[in-house]
């Protein structure tokens, strides 16, 4: 089993503004090997993706994906704890090798990180009792659909649900959850982290009936860590094909991993 070792950064906001593909230190895959570890970058406080158990170590989907790459390559898992703000500076600096931080892939961020192959994806979806049956569109008319007002879940909804279709609005997220498990709406238009949390504490009474949009997650790595990337896709398409990822998406989102990712 390879060994998580927990490092608190002592000087988070010292380099803060570097940024660029100027100056970004490129991670060498043969630096790593020899090292014997494998520095990655993790929100902590992001549940389900990046949380801290119950003994202060960090945990969760990224910290499962992070764990099987360095197995992978053969070196013990430093995690490095990081902010939205402070973790692509904290890569480009090579204060860490590579970020597994649910960082989305966009184009912004490409200008100044390069990706890997997508391994996780923040998804906007309809959810609602598995006695319910969703196949398209437009059986949302034949139900109740509740959202929480002003939210990318409603924006989605409403583009998506047929015409005259009914539509619940409530103040909040939780507002929105509580009415699907009390049975106010047979459907409700939510985000796979919020629903994941649910799913988890409710068993098989809710399942995602259908995909309304996705924001793709990518494990980034400075710019010119070229051999670093080609590895960490080979990595991906194995955990991929034998259904570790799989796995890791069951037990953190409490759903299998979506067809869109699983290519």
């Amino acid at each position: 089993m390879i060994k998580i070792k927990h490092l608190v950064a002592s000087t988070a906001l010292t380099l803060m503004a570097v940024g660029t593909q100027a100056s970004a230190v490129a991670a060498e895959l043969t630096d790593i090997q020899e090292s014997g570890k494998l520095r990655v970058g993790m929100l902590v406080d992001f549940p389900p993706f990046g949380v801290l158990d119950t003994s202060g170590n960090p945990d969760g989907y990224d910290a499962a994906v992070a764990t099987e790459l360095a197995e992978s390559l053969g070196v013990d898992l430093q995690i490095v704890p990081v902010t939205g703000p402070n973790r692509i500076p904290y890569l480009l600096s090579g204060q860490v090798d590579v970020l597994v931080a649910s960082l989305g892939i966009t184009p912004a961020r490409s200008e100044k990180v390069d990706f890997s192959d997508p391994y996780a994806a923040i998804s906007i979806a309809v959810y609602g009792d598995a006695s319910k049956e969703v196949e398209s569109k437009a059986d949302l008319a034949d139900y109740i659909v509740g959202v929480a007002r002003g939210s990318t879940q409603e924006k989605g909804v409403v583009e998506a649900a047929p015409e005259g279709t009914e539509i619940r609005r409530f103040d909040d997220g939780a507002g929105a959850v509580q009415a699907l498990m009390s049975g106010q709406v047979d459907l409700l238009g939510a985000s796979n982290v919020v629903m994941g949390e649910v799913i988890a504490v409710t068993g098989g009474r809710f399942e995602k009936k259908l995909d309304l949009s996705n924001q793709l997650q990518g494990i980034s790595v400075a710019p010119g860590s070229d051999e670093l990337l080609e590895q960490i896709n080979s990595y991906l398409a194995q955990i991929k094909s034998d259904g570790t990822l799989n796995d890791i998406h069951q037990e953190w989102l409490g759903e299998p991993l979506p067809d869109y990712l699983n290519k």
